[in-house]
């Protein structure tokens, strides 16, 4: 089952299966190593909802809703504390 990294719970993790979109954006999310077969860790939401910050390669970064939905993650079980 696929989900957006947008959905994801803080504390849960996840394999990147498929960056979407064109342009600057997705190449900037790329570039910064959000790639397929990735995996990611949701650390925590603002207290607004907006931004996410998640883990990627033993760095926090953090990520627009807007960006995040546009990135399928196909979640590992068992991964929130």
């Amino acid at each position: 089952m696929s989900k957006t990294l947008d959905t994801l719970l803080p504390g849960e993790m996840g394999v990147i299966s498929h960056v979407a979109g064109t342009g600057p954006i997705k190449r900037r999310i790329v570039d910064m190593g959000l790639i397929a077969g990735t995996v990611v860790r949701v650390q925590k939401y603002a207290p607004l909802g907006d931004p996410i910050e998640i883990k990627v390669k033993n760095f926090n970064l953090s990520l627009r809703k807007m960006e995040a939905s546009t990135i399928t993650v196909k979640p590992l079980e068992g991964t929130v504390q």
